[in-house]
């Protein structure tokens, strides 16, 4: 492979050289430089003391993405090569180049996966660590070194699965700015100077395929790979699209004002769908998502429960409810992503609860009937605590197997709520 690469402006700063980030944010900005007048490079940070950025250094940053999936029931495999990561930053070898970063004016955007414990306060984290253990307080350092150059702020679009990621890290990094007595000009200059989006990634990145041969020609050992799908859905203001222009593209991006009905989207139908049937299928011997999508007694009940059950039950045009939810039936059926049931099944009480209760109490709510289909899958959850494999909290995996359905319906600490006005309705469906 031809290693070589264009010179770009330095735009936006990186915490993560994982496949993630890889098949997704750097792949959307190669094609942000393709399509449009964008023209900017991504520097990538290690945001912990081991990782790959001497991996992907050593092919001067370059790699290949390949996309598989279904193309009209048709298998399709498209490939790419991604060369928009200029250089790789380890603060752990280098903390001074880590720092070096706030002195460029042309870095506008930081984006990270630092994963869902990433954004996280470390009390012990001090302004004078080489570097300091948590993203947050290696980014408020960053920020203090920018601000004390009189350099404009930054755009956040955190990645991490939490909820509200950026407000949160936004948060962080004001608490160590009182932590470390940065005053409050520095704070104002937080609050005024840099924008924190909160932002909603969708898009199963499968990685290095490990257990298969793909023939490139050529030797790549940052290959990554992911499904067609993808999403990202960031909470700012329109303004952003003018600095970073994924409108002048068919990129899956959409910036709105309210990120919680997408959030509530993907919880209630993709996630929904999954914790609906994984009790199901596994009672029936279904070992993967994909089986279950040919099996067709669970297919067709899975999408009753998605189609005639939670779509109802929210608030975007029912269209776009209706578009999102086939592509997670075609999502599901992709034959490069062996999604394991089991590991689904990790618990799934607090899953249920989260996930698929709400649609439940949503339909009787606003039709005044009972959801049959979502019924049926929470007698199918308690008969998997009894008779099938669980993975849960001993305690939870123990009260599940020896209560009735009505003493587990009534337990407030599971659902929040007494449920036992369902117990007639669950018991008939439990085997």
């Amino acid at each position: 492979m031809n290693f070589a690469k264009p010179e770009r402006p330095e735009k936006i700063i990186q915490f993560g050289e994982g496949g993630f980030l890889r098949g997704f944010v750097d792949w959307m900005i190669q094609i942000l430089d393709e399509e449009t007048d964008f023209n900017g490079s991504v520097a990538v940070v290690q945001p912990i003391a081991q990782g790959m950025c001497d991996m992907l250094q050593k092919q001067n940053c370059v790699y290949t993405h390949i996309i598989r999936g279904y193309d009209n029931g048709t298998p399709v495999s498209v490939s790419k090569k991604i060369d928009v990561i200029s250089r790789t930053v380890n603060p752990y070898e280098d903390y001074e180049a880590y720092l070096k970063l706030a002195e460029n004016p042309d870095f506008r955007f930081v984006v990270s996966n630092t994963t869902e414990a990433g954004i996280a306060y470390v009390a012990e984290d001090k302004l004078n660590d080489t570097p300091p253990k948590s993203f947050p307080a290696k980014m408020t350092a960053l920020l203090n070194r920018r601000f004390t150059l009189g350099l404009p702020g930054f755009i956040f679009f955190p990645c991490e699965l939490i909820e509200k990621n950026g407000l949160e890290l936004k948060k962080i990094i004001l608490q160590y700015a009182d932590d470390w007595n940065l005053g409050d000009g520095f704070k104002k200059w937080i609050e005024e100077e840099n924008v924190f989006c909160s932002t909603l990634v969708d898009r199963i990145v499968t990685g290095y395929p490990r257990d298969e041969k793909i023939d490139l020609g050529y030797e790549d050992n940052m290959l990554n790979t992911s499904e067609f799908f993808h999403l990202w859905v960031i909470e700012g203001p329109q303004s952003i699209l003018k600095e970073i222009p994924f409108d002048k593209t068919n990129l899956n991006v959409i910036v709105t004002d309210d990120l919680n009905r997408y959030r509530v989207r993907k919880v209630r139908i993709l996630n929904g769908a999954h914790t609906a049937m994984i009790p199901y299928a596994l009672l029936s011997g279904v070992q993967t998502v994909k089986e279950c999508m040919e099996n067709e007694e669970i297919y067709s009940f899975v999408r009753k429960c998605i189609f005639d059950e939670v779509i109802p039950t929210l608030d975007l045009p029912e269209s776009e409810l209706k578009e999102y939810a086939e592509d997670v039936f075609i999502r599901f059926k992709n034959p490069y992503i062996k999604h394991l049931c089991a590991s689904i099944s990790l618990n799934s009480v607090s899953k249920f609860k989260v996930r698929v209760l709400p649609s439940l109490l949503e339909y009787i709510k606003r039709t005044g009937e009972k959801p049959q289909n979502l019924l049926f899958s929470f007698a199918k959850l308690i008969e998997f605590y009894k008779k099938g494999t669980p993975n849960d909290d001993p305690d939870v995996m123990a009260f599940m197997k020896e209560k009735s359905v009505e003493e587990i319906l009534a337990n407030v600490d599971f659902w929040d709520e007494d449920l036992t006005f369902l117990a007639g309705d669950v018991a008939k469906y439990v085997d």
